[in-house]
């Protein structure tokens, strides 16, 4: 199992996009691919690299998901009745590191795996150690007391850098939200466009 440990941000220059609109991403400063070559020209994609671009630009968004967690929630989409592009995006938005970055109870993806994998989450008032635990309608998501004066925390809830969607209610002084409902695509504030059905394409082949 492979994790993301050091050059988080080097995806953005690599899909050329800033993934998570932040300003401080190096795309904003080297519009151009990492590595030796990044100034080349770049080709025009197949559309087989159409659809593996979309598949990395969207499993890259949620931080250290591996292709292996990534692929059994594509085959759990595909399981569920309805649109499987739209039951692939619910089903990551459900992912619990989901919820408390989109709670703005922390600045990154990766630093919600990491608030979660200590033990500083609690959902329905017990401790969930597993980022990808699956948040259901209803849940009450909610900082630990032990944290909720970090100021990485306090940060987070602070900064203008994004919004809380509509599918959530969130009280910042007391650090505890309400998981409303599930989103539809269109519901997903993502900074750049993302393409899951060209996701479904690529796993469907």
């Amino acid at each position: 199992m492979t994790r993301r440990l050091k050059s988080k941000y080097k995806i953005n220059r690599s899909l050329g996009e800033n993934l998570w609109g932040r300003p401080k991403s190096p795309i904003n400063r080297r519009d151009y691919r990492p590595g030796q070559h990044g100034q080349a020209r770049r080709r025009r994609l197949s559309d087989f690299g159409v659809q593996l671009q979309a598949k990395q630009k969207l499993k890259g968004y949620y931080g250290d998901i591996t292709e292996k967690q990534f692929r059994n929630l594509y085959a759990e989409a595909s399981r569920c009745r309805g649109d499987t592009s739209e039951n692939l995006i619910g089903l990551l938005e459900r992912r619990l590191a989901a919820v408390v970055y989109r709670m703005k109870f922390v600045p990154t993806v990766f630093s919600a795996r990491q608030i979660v994998s200590h033990g500083h989450v609690l959902v329905n008032g017990k401790r969930v150690t597993v980022a990808s635990y699956q948040v259901r309608a209803g849940d009450i998501v909610e900082i630990r007391d032990v944290m909720k004066t970090n100021d990485l925390v306090l940060a987070a809830a602070d900064s203008p850098e994004r919004d809380v969607p509509d599918y959530m209610q969130v009280d910042h002084t007391a650090m505890k939200g309400t998981f409303i409902r599930v989103p539809a695509f269109s519901d997903v504030p993502y900074p750049v466009q993302m393409e899951p059905n060209l996701v479904i394409e690529y796993y469907s082949r």
